[in-house]
């Protein structure tokens, strides 16, 4: 057995004491060393054809600089580059841009191109290094000194735009992993000069009436500490405009009320938190108990106090959101059925509707796609939002039986919606007084059920058509057209009207009801030929039963209408002087029985050229009353 001396252990212990002393600075330097990592996030937003600017300040030569950045939202392919400070903004908005598009315009390869002019531009750059669109690099700092860092859309495709996260880290390599989390000191700083962010200006021109007084615009996204600024005034009219702007929730934030029966009123609001869907309310204020009215132009900006003067020039991207404009087009492929008695028709045809919203716009390389489908509008509402041109046909009359159904959205935010479908439309403007000469309207009218101020229709020329082989025997659409109006629901709504004029076919009412009507007219008119009036007045009691037959066949396929039609008057007229007729060939029978055949003989001379020259001025006086 060994044994320790007393001596020994205090030996031992400060032998081991020392040695944890000897470690500890080493141990301090490595956490120095690791501390020196600095990681910071940025998270932003790029308008189409924006750059935005951040400057690195007082970079050390030797530091590794990480950058990665992601969309979150749009669809923004992201574009990093590294410069130094001289290099200006207006050399990456025009001239970088521009040639770029110059040299693809002459048919060169892009994947040469950008290369090849970003090398002679910036220190370093990127545009899909990252996972899928990202975008990420690494640059080793070669002197002390300022540097600038710059985000853009990709020059490989036009007019993206998004939010993004962006990761910059100093000697931190796990930013190009997506992995760092913020920490140390900043590294970038915003330039908001070189890149013009949160300051915008947006002009508007509209017009208050009698029957509209009142409008309102929605804001797009406010950050915290943005202030609102508007200034309105009057263009045309004796229009007082107020302004009123609104939360999210219609409570009032702040008012611009013109001095006295002034034509000018200015606003303005600081937003203390981020914030969405303000809406600025338009309303004409009355004067003298009467509604005032006229156009109007509307100045509205962010962070841009010039705007209270009504000078401020128009920059920056929108602060209002537009009303965005809808295409919208109907393709007439079959007429099932024309019901003139319950004054409706059936049709077969295609909708189209496109429009552009950038809250549907998505990066192709979320789902390695080109474009989304979604075969029910359920599943488009599902996963792209409630909102959308939402519609309905005004003159519907029965279910709407949809065959097909096809939602494509494209990446830009681009939506084409499709849908086939056949139903039984009400016809209220059918005017039969020209029957069966007539021509009558047709219309298929679609309401957006959205206000004016999000959505408004735009006819949509190339899917307007009407098919070559309708299946509708009786008519034939002579002419037809599309317009778009302005209705009130209960607030101005758009609505598309799709309007075709249809004739008849008239071979059947030519062979099977006039020709057989002249036939008879004549028959009727060669018995004056005969001496025996009995005779004579059996013939033509025997046409006016046959003239009512004909009354009970045509009533059959019309409404019971208020008025007289055109084959109506022909009628009455043909019953009026045929029971004439029946009536003067019995007087003419009595007259004879009374040997007073002479007197007979020569009033029916007289008769014989009565009898067609009453058709003629009859059918002349119908034609100008009906036609």
């Amino acid at each position: 057995m060994t044994s320790i001396h007393p001596g020994g252990a205090r030996d031992w212990w400060r032998t081991i004491l020392l040695v944890l002393l000897l470690c500890l600075p080493i141990g301090t330097a490595v956490a120095q060393e690791a501390g020196d990592a600095s990681v910071q996030e940025i998270l932003h937003r790029i308008e189409p054809g924006q750059a935005v600017f951040y400057d690195l300040p007082d970079l050390q030569a030797g530091e590794e600089i990480y950058v990665y950045a992601n969309r979150t939202s749009g669809n923004l392919d992201p574009f990093l580059a590294l410069a130094n400070t001289s290099l200006t903004p207006g050399l990456v908005r025009q001239e970088f841009a521009a040639e770029v598009n110059r040299s693809i315009t002459q048919g060169r390869d892009p994947l040469r191109v950008v290369p090849e002019i970003a090398d002679r531009y910036f220190l370093a750059w990127d545009d899909d290094s990252g996972a899928g669109y990202d975008a990420a690099l690494r640059y080793a700092v070669p002197a002390d000194g300022d540097y600038r860092l710059i985000v853009f859309g990709s020059p490989a495709k036009e007019d993206t735009f998004g939010t993004y996260r962006l990761l910059i880290g100093i000697d931190a390599p796990e930013v190009l992993t997506r992995q760092g989390e913020p920490a140390g000191a900043a590294i970038a700083v915003l330039n908001q000069g070189a890149s013009r962010v949160g300051v915008s200006v947006q002009e508007v021109n509209g017009t208050l009436t009698a029957n509209r007084t009142s409008t309102f615009y929605t804001l797009g996204p406010v950050t915290g500490g943005d202030t609102f600024y508007a200034f309105i005034e009057a263009t045309s009219g004796d229009l007082v405009p107020v302004m009123v702007l609104r939360d999210f929730g219609g409570k009032p934030l702040s008012a611009g009320v013109p001095a006295g029966n002034g034509s000018t009123a200015t606003l303005q609001y600081p937003f203390d938190d981020d914030s969405e869907n303000n809406e600025l309310e338009v309303f004409a204020r009355s004067r003298n108990g009467a509604n005032t009215t006229g156009g109007y132009r509307l100045l509205a900006g962010l962070n841009a106090p010039a705007v209270l003067t009504g000078e401020a020039a128009p920059e920056g991207p929108s602060v209002l959101r537009q009303p965005i404009p809808v295409l919208v087009g109907f393709e007439l492929d079959q007429i099932t059925t024309v019901d003139q008695q319950a004054e409706n028709f059936g049709v077969v045809g295609n909708l189209w509707m496109r429009w552009t919203d950038p809250a549907m716009a998505f990066s192709p390389d979320e789902c390695t796609c080109q474009f989304k489908v979604y075969r029910s509008l359920e599943g488009f509402v599902s996963a792209e939002g409630q909102r959308w041109p939402e519609f309905t046909l005004f003159n519907q009359q029965e279910r709407r039986w949809t065959q097909n159904q096809i939602i494509v959205v494209r990446p830009g935010g681009e939506v084409t919606y499709y849908e086939r479908f056949w139903t039984l439309l009400q016809a209220p403007d059918f005017d039969f007084r020209q029957y069966p000469f007539d021509t009558q309207n047709f219309y298929v009218r679609v309401d957006l059920l959205y206000p004016e101020e999000f959505y408004i229709y735009t006819p949509w020329e190339e899917k307007t058509a009407v098919g070559g082989q309708l299946g509708e025997e009786e008519w034939y659409i002579t002419s037809y057209d599309t317009n778009v109006s302005s209705i009130q629901i209960t607030t101005q709504n758009s609505r598309y009207s799709f309007h075709f004029e249809a004739a008849r076919h008239l071979t059947f009412y030519i062979f099977r009801i006039l020709v057989p009507i002249l036939i008879i007219i004549l028959l009727t008119y060669v018995t004056f030929l005969l001496k025996d009036y009995g005779k004579r007045a059996e013939v033509a009691s025997a046409n006016l039963l046959l003239f009512i037959a004909f009354n009970f066949t045509i009533a059959g396929d019309l409404p019971r209408l208020g008025y007289l039609t055109f084959l109506d008057a022909i009628l009455v007229t043909i019953f009026v002087i045929t029971g004439a007729t029946v009536a003067y060939n019995l007087y003419l029978k009595w007259l004879a029985t009374a040997r007073q055949k002479e007197i007979a003989e020569h009033i029916d001379l007289f008769m014989v050229w009565f009898y067609p020259m009453a058709y003629l001025a009859a059918l002349i006086l119908i034609v100008a009353l009906f036609m």
